[in-house]
């Protein structure tokens, strides 16, 4: 483990765990997720072959509903139903785009009339249940161009669904879509004009909302029932993004939160149990978290030098900072740099993983804090940005980039991806598992992910061409990812000139532009199949079909004329 200047004293971890535990996966078969990154806020999912390890648009998907206007809120499920937010305007805007860009937010707000809106769809078919608007018109506070006015999750308890859209309010309905209360929320602003991001949580009946900002940061509980304020605990605190956690430890609950100033813990009543100076970065954006009877808590910007993870012993009280000489009984073990910008931390077995916003991903005994291995970059070529957090199941840990891949990493005590999976879509959000099914969010649409399912042809969004500018090549398209070779093929031929012979080059994968003639790689991201088309001598067609895949070579296909 690398320590710091100072050093941390060692502890016993072995005596911890004697005495505390905690689950460090949730029940596959658990049938709600009622929250941001599931029941425990760590997304490792015990094992379940019923889930899929593969998917693209058309493999291994149930169905596909389609999300009008832009949230990067998760959804979250209960029972048979499945709750997001979302924001639409009468007109488009500016389209978010992946990677880091645009430091400041827009001081102005856009000038477009939106409307809030919360869906409630059917699990098992993604049919729209209801809808409700909680508000229309112009927006009076600004975001960031990559943020949304729908990025806090929403969360249940199985008689109400609570939603926080930031800088507005906070709404309640039952479950059949009837309001029970709702509360406006003042605008304050936030760093940089950012927006908000920090999902609602849910404490023993009590609703408990963050709302860290440059002017008046504070911490509250509202009744779930009546949506009347039970406490309001202020906080000397910079804007920050990250959701609260609900620590139910072996010796008691506690509502844990990140902060750029400190990391505190509260009770029940809003009562400050412990506070630490962990010098964090400036952006505390990752959820706390629990595993294997410790608290996890880390921020990391990428550009700071002192990206921190802790792991944090529970029974704290008063102030714990670290003395100068480094003593300090409550925290167990510390890493300086492997903190995380905007994805959170995933603890599956017994490493605890961090996947950094670049593209990183790196491992640690979750328990010693020790390294397993180091840095790794999971899209080789690199390209790849991440803003939702990993999960786990089935030895596997799934990591979703803003391009639409999920890249899929075997787990254990060396790196290696397995395969990827493509959505061709920009993707920020989080997903639910429940049951069977995986529930992942993509710009325009909410996909059902289950093994062995599969949409039917008239589902299918049709092989569309598109012409394309690329120097030596008369005619180009795109290929839909859901239609095979023997599909389109047919259809692409005639294109070509019926009395002309034409070569087909077909190429997968957002990183594939390996040809001699080769498409801009700015065409290609996001997207899986990709072929030109050029005139020829030769008396036939010839495919050539690239994996984006490790581990699988080019297949080469010859049709006759």
């Amino acid at each position: 483990m690398t320590r710091p200047t100072p050093p941390l004293r060692a502890v016993s971890i072995g005596a911890l765990l004697a005495l505390f535990t905690s689950a460090a996966t949730v029940d596959a078969a658990e049938d709600n997720w009622p929250q941001f990154r599931g029941p425990t806020m760590n997304s490792a999912i015990d094992d379940n072959p019923k889930l899929p390890e593969r998917w693209s648009r058309t493999e291994n998907v149930e169905w596909i509903a389609d999300v009008p206007g832009i949230g990067w809120s998760s959804p979250v499920v209960w029972g048979d139903r499945v709750f997001l937010t979302t924001v639409t305007s009468d007109r488009a805007y500016e389209e978010p785009k992946p990677g880091l860009y645009a430091p400041r937010g827009r001081t102005d707000p856009p000038a477009v009339r939106h409307d809030w809106l919360v869906y409630c769809l059917d699990l098992a078919s993604g049919e729209v249940l209801w809808k409700e608007s909680v508000f229309g018109g112009v927006p009076e506070f600004p975001r960031h161009q990559k943020n949304s006015y729908a990025s806090e999750t929403p969360t249940t308890d199985g008689e109400r669904v609570y939603v926080r859209f930031g800088d507005l309010g906070i709404w309640a309905f039952d479950l059949d879509g009837k309001l029970a209360w709702e509360k406006r929320i003042p605008f304050k602003k936030t760093m940089s004009d950012w927006g908000s991001a920090s999902s609602l949580v849910l404490a023993e009946g009590k609703l408990i909302v963050l709302y860290d900002n440059e002017e008046e940061s504070w911490l509250a509980a509202l009744d779930g029932a009546t949506g009347n304020e039970l406490w309001r605990a202020p906080r000397d605190e910079v804007s920050s993004w990250a959701t609260p956690f609900v620590w139910r430890n072996e010796l008691r609950t506690e509502i844990v939160t990140s902060g750029r100033k400190k990391i505190r813990s509260y009770d029940l009543d809003g009562n400050v149990l412990w506070e630490m100076d962990g010098r964090m970065s400036w952006a505390a954006i990752a959820t706390p978290f629990a595993a294997h009877g410790l608290l996890y808590v880390t921020s990391g910007y990428f550009q700071d030098s002192h990206r921190p993870v802790y792991a944090i012993k529970p029974g704290a009280s008063g102030e714990i900072t670290p003395s100068e000489d480094g003593d300090s009984d409550f925290v167990a073990w510390y890493q300086p740099r492997a903190g995380n910008y905007n994805t959170s931390p995933l603890v599956y077995g017994d490493n605890y993983y961090s996947l950094l916003d670049r593209g990183f991903f790196e491992a640690y005994d979750a328990r010693s804090g020790e390294p397993v291995y180091g840095r790794n970059r999971v899209a080789p070529r690199g390209g790849a940005s991440f803003t939702a957090s990993p999960w786990a199941y089935n030895g596997k840990i799934f990591a979703l980039s803003e391009q639409g891949d999920t890249y899929v990493i075997e787990a254990g005590s060396e790196f290696s991806v397995a395969h990827v999976n493509s959505l061709d879509e920009m993707a920020m959000a989080s997903p639910a598992i429940v049951g069977d099914r995986v529930l992942l969010r993509t710009r325009s649409k909410l996909y059902s992910l289950k093994e062995g399912a599969q949409l039917a042809q008239a589902e299918r969004a049709p092989t569309q061409f598109v012409p394309l500018s690329t120097t030596g090549f008369s005619w180009g398209a795109w290929i839909n990812p859901g239609a095979p070779v023997e599909e389109w093929l047919p259809r692409a031929r005639p294109l070509c000139g019926e009395e002309e012979l034409c070569q087909v080059n077909v190429f997968e994968g957002p990183e594939l532009a390996t040809h001699e003639e080769p498409v801009p790689a700015a065409n290609l991201r996001g997207l899986k199949w990709v072929a030109t088309f050029r005139h020829g001598q030769t008396p036939r067609v010839v495919v050539e079909e690239f994996r984006a895949e490790p581990g699988q070579e080019k297949r080469r296909l010859t049709f006759d004329e």
